[in-house]
């Protein structure tokens, strides 16, 4: 009598099965810690844009804040000026980051320019983030545990400062 060798298919399909439990267990947990990975990227981002604000006031105090996210930044070569200031990377300075879209605007029209409001809002809710976040000149990160998009320096005001 010849013995073969080698595993059964019964045997293939049950190492398939474990396999499989495995990776529906593994893949919820992955995605949550995606999309806590892309919070901190925002808070952080936010965090960035606060400080490059800061600069960019002291730098060009008779402009005040920068307009917008594509004044802190500047393509490569970047040379500073009150249009591209070269705080902030490209990809920052684009409004587009780790799953969620960022934006910056004055809070109330003034020359020199005393306050704005940034936010981050994510691209995709509950895919990649399930929080919005936003900031103003008082550089405090608050946030809008709902995900919605924050559409003034005062609704930003009224939330929560984050917790970390």
């Amino acid at each position: 009598m010849y013995k073969q060798r080698g595993f059964s298919l019964i045997e293939l399909l049950i190492v398939v099965a474990i396999i499989l439990i495995i990776a529906a267990i593994a893949i919820p947990n992955l995605l949550r810690a995606r999309e806590a990975a892309n919070e901190a990227s925002a808070v952080a981002s936010l965090r960035t844009i606060n400080t490059a604000e800061i600069e960019y006031m002291s730098s060009y105090p008779t402009v005040g804040f920068a307009a917008s996210l594509s004044v802190l930044g500047g393509l490569a070569p970047c040379t500073p000026a009150s249009t591209t200031a070269c705080l902030i990377d490209s990809v920052l300075s684009a409004g587009t980051k780790s799953g969620y879209t960022f934006t910056e605007a004055p809070g109330v029209a003034a020359t020199p320019q005393t306050t704005y409001y940034s936010t981050a809002v994510p691209i995709k809710l509950d895919q990649t983030g399930t929080r919005s976040f936003c900031s103003s000149e008082d550089a405090v990160v608050r946030v809008q545990p709902t995900g919605a998009a924050i559409g003034a320096e005062s609704a930003c005001q009224t939330l929560a400062p984050l917790n970390q």
